[in-house]
């Protein structure tokens, strides 16, 4: 079954999971750039900043850590999370992380369902947080982006990573963080991390070899970008990874000197 639009010609193959995209080059390129979005992305006006890592890796700790430390050197910074971000964005994470057995029913979402909600809450996030943030100058930390989509839904749920790829450059027209913190650590570790916790979410409670593919997911993402994506072994102390995730991000900083970073005014 297909669907086609004129206007942007989507066509819709009968593939378990899989929706591929396909408008005319010329139209494709038009389109981006026309983009606001397109055109911020060109600017040097901002830095995103994103951190990655199985469950219980402590990246939203070091996350705000890294944030409290720029606010002390005069930066202006935005700390935000995936999925969520916003209030709709935040609505779609409670459906994505409740346990359908907590909600008294025994509906399942499946791997296509999740996808599209986060993709849908993505697409929130970028255009009334991320965006907006980048375009003033301000440092923007996002925990989870769009390496999380290809290791859980990628790797570990196997969907087509060339759909997804597809997906994410049509919600962000190119948009891609200027640095990303992996915060690697064994999943047994993490997952006995996350035992402590008050309340386990759905993907806490998904299979130990889930978890593993998680995992083998992100390292395969370390080894294609390099350059964007640094590896921090999440079994240190926290305040040793603090310190490495600060020094690295300064070191960013002061390489990219084209980078226009708003700063606070200094108090009277």
């Amino acid at each position: 079954m297909g669907f086609n639009s004129s206007a942007s010609h989507f066509s819709l193959l009968p593939s378990p999971f899989l929706m591929t995209f396909s408008w005319r080059n010329d139209e494709r390129q038009e389109m981006t750039s026309k983009s606001p979005r397109a055109k911020q992305q060109k600017s040097s006006k901002g830095l995103f900043i994103t951190f990655e890592g199985t469950e219980g890796s402590g990246k939203t700790t070091q996350c705000r850590q890294l944030a409290r430390s720029l606010r002390d050197q005069g930066y202006q910074v935005l700390e935000t999370r995936e999925p969520g971000g916003t209030p709709l964005a935040e609505t779609l994470r409670k459906l994505l992380l409740a346990s359908s057995k907590a909600q008294g029913h025994t509906e399942s979402i499946t791997p296509a369902c999740e996808t599209m909600l986060i993709f849908a809450a993505r697409s929130q996030h970028i255009e009334h947080v991320i965006q907006p943030a980048l375009a003033k100058g301000m440092i923007v930390l996002c925990d989870r982006f769009f390496d999380s989509t290809l290791a859980y839904q990628g790797y570990a749920r196997s969907l087509d990573k060339t759909f997804l790829n597809n997906t994410q450059q049509f919600i962000t027209h190119g948009l891609q963080p200027h640095l990303t913190f992996f915060l690697d650590l064994p999943v047994q570790d993490g997952l006995a991390r996350r035992q402590h916790t008050k309340k386990l979410n759905r993907l806490d409670k998904e299979s130990l070899g889930f978890h593993q593919r998680v995992r083998r997911g992100f390292l395969a993402l370390t080894k294609e970008h390099p350059k964007r994506i640094q590896t921090v072994d999440a079994r240190q102390a926290p305040h040793a990874l603090t310190s490495q995730i600060t020094s690295i991000t300064e070191n960013v900083i002061h390489r990219k000197t084209s980078l226009r970073l708003v700063q606070s005014s200094p108090e009277a």
